[in-house]
């Protein structure tokens, strides 16, 4: 299985976090056998249990051991490991030797979960109406919606430029998205995820209407300098992320001039705040 042709996604099941893996040459998905596992056995130690089961099956002869490939999985400690995966149907027959009340609907939920991206595949719109109807469930308005998905349009427009300009790896789509940003808004997006008190979270669904037109518009500027300079390898891409970045850091002045106000705002849209461990433990 080569990784690198691999999509790897979170999916959640009762508020669990499920590690999965989008093969794109396969068309089906491989998902982490220890995260189902101590979902449905609800163990403490799903590593644990799933060793003792795989040694179980082992002995039986069930091939199902045998059909489980291992990937390089991101844990809860940020480190990567080697993971047991399986694909959705090799899941189902693990499943049946666990005996837990939590088989069925997991079940229910691996269904669900293999044929919506099948279907996807086949109309890439209904990835698209799900992610709408998504930002409608979680409250955003229609107009901040259109304004969203018409962004991500022009975000892939602006990497395939890139990527025509020698731009391959994504620690370099970072550094040039990170010029952009720093010319308009004065912050690297982790500063600005930061300041806007997010982590994992996507910066552009916790920005205001104003944000994303501004972070649009130095894409879009940034597209279209390249497209028309043509610029080669990084540090000639920096010059023009820069050059985009400061088109849109220069209607965000003059937007702030006629307000009075700064547009950049630290206001996002969770429903709930994080909690600083290491200060609960300094008061207690």
């Amino acid at each position: 299985m080569n990784q690198d042709k691999m999509h790897l996604v979170n999916k959640i099941f009762n508020n669990e976090t499920i590690r999965t893996v989008w093969d794109k040459e396969q068309e089906k998905y491989f998902i982490s056998v220890v995260d189902i596992v101590s979902v449905i056995s609800e163990s403490k130690d799903g590593r644990k249990y799933w060793n003792k089961l795989k040694q179980r099956l082992n002995a039986e002869g069930n091939e199902t051991v045998t059909n489980c490939h291992q990937l390089k999985l991101k844990a809860q400690d940020g480190k990567y490991r080697m993971t047991d995966v399986v694909d959705i149907e090799g899941m189902f027959r693990i499943i049946e030797s666990i005996p837990s009340k939590n088989a069925e609907p997991i079940k229910q939920w691996l269904a669900k979960l293999g044929s919506e991206r099948i279907d996807e595949t086949f109309d890439p719109s209904l990835a698209a109406q799900r992610a709408i109807d998504l930002y409608r469930a979680k409250g955003y308005d229609e107009k901040w919606i259109a304004k969203r998905i018409k962004g991500i349009q022009d975000r892939k427009q602006l990497t395939d430029v890139w990527k025509d300009g020698g731009i391959t790896e994504s620690k370099e789509y970072a550094i040039l998205t990170n010029e952009i940003y720093k010319e308009w808004s004065g912050m690297t997006a982790k500063q600005y995820k930061s300041f806007k008190g997010l982590r994992k979270e996507s910066l552009r669904d916790n920005m205001t209407d104003v944000e994303v037109a501004l972070a649009d518009l130095g894409e879009i500027a940034t597209r279209e300098i390249a497209k028309k300079k043509n610029p080669k390898g990084l540090n000639e891409n920096i010059d023009v992320a820069r050059r985009g970045g400061k088109i849109a850091g220069n209607a965000r002045k003059d937007l702030e001039q006629e307000l009075g106000e700064s547009v950049v705002t630290n206001a996002n849209a969770l429903n709930y705040q994080y909690i600083d461990e290491k200060e609960i433990e300094m008061k207690n």
